[in-house]
């Protein structure tokens, strides 16, 4: 067992898969395309806006017919799914420059490796595709568009994971508490990730860029924490406010009743449990 930096920090993530070698196996058994890239970009911006919202991605490659995209996240905003499909359409849509023609040079496959799940169980999956091929009236895929856009989610690996798939998402789940088993992983590729992710093999920049990142991770998990409390004191404390708003509105409906009724001051004060000089109050308001 040896201590490593966990893949779902984004710094350390970028670091493993941006290396050529590895992102092009990950293609190919998450995807079942060969990919020759011989670099892969981080943070990567198109030269030209596209739509109303700027995208960036975590890692870019392409050959020439194929775009991969992965990006690696932690489930943080509810909107995960909406937002990884918008940059799986920009992907598409920035090809279409021509005025001639609508034409897709490149495949575009957009692969989300989600490190953390969402408490209400929404995700119970391992791997799930989307593709956008249209499907005919007897139930027939028409393959006219290739596109994918996949998520992993490493926690859920199951039986039913695919075999090739299942390693990475291992491999991915076991960092996550900062240890591997080095042992469990007797590919050479896997081996050289372990190295790079070793605690000792981090350069100083890199860690503090990991550190900040774990630190404002934890800060907004406390903000969020605090946020829910102080929801919860609010919303108890509006709680109370209404009731008190009912309790008193059917105070003065009794003291109402009562006054209809013939009772005298003093015996509606005892009954609802009021002073005697709060009843006319309340009679004088009707």
């Amino acid at each position: 067992m040896i201590e490593v930096i966990p893949l779902k920090y984004g710094p350390m993530f970028k670091r493993v898969f941006s290396q050529p070698n590895v992102f092009n196996q990950f293609a190919k058994d998450i995807l079942g395309i060969d990919l020759n890239v011989s670099r892969v970009h981080t943070e990567y911006e198109y030269p030209e806006p596209v739509g109303f919202v700027r995208s960036r991605y975590d890692l870019f490659a392409e050959d020439v017919e194929q775009r991969i995209i992965v990006e690696i996240q932690p489930v943080k905003e509810e909107d995960f799914f909406a937002r990884f499909l918008y940059y799986h359409l920009i992907s598409l849509v920035e090809q279409v420059r021509g005025f001639d023609e609508y034409n897709f040079n490149r495949t575009v496959y957009t692969i989300i490796v989600l490190t953390s799940v969402p408490r209400d169980g929404s995700i119970n999956f391992s791997c799930a595709i989307s593709d956008m091929s249209p499907v005919d009236e007897w139930g027939k895929k028409v393959p006219v568009y290739p596109h994918r856009l996949v998520f992993l989610s490493p926690r859920q690996v199951n039986e039913n994971t695919p075999s090739t798939v299942r390693k990475w998402l291992h491999f991915i789940k076991d960092s996550l508490d900062g240890t591997v088993e080095e042992s469990d992983y007797g590919e050479i590729l896997f081996q050289q990730m372990i190295e790079e992710i070793r605690q000792q093999t981090i350069d100083p920049d890199l860690l503090s860029e990991i550190k900040d990142e774990a630190a404002w991770e934890k800060a907004k998990d406390r903000f969020a924490r605090e946020g829910r409390e102080e929801g919860w004191k609010a919303g108890r404390k509006e709680g109370l406010e209404e009731g008190q708003k009912e309790i008193e509105a059917k105070q003065r409906q009794i003291v109402i009743n009562a006054k209809q009724m013939g009772m005298e001051i003093a015996a509606i004060a005892t009954l609802v449990g009021l002073a005697e000089t709060e009843v006319p109050e309340i009679l004088n308001q009707v």
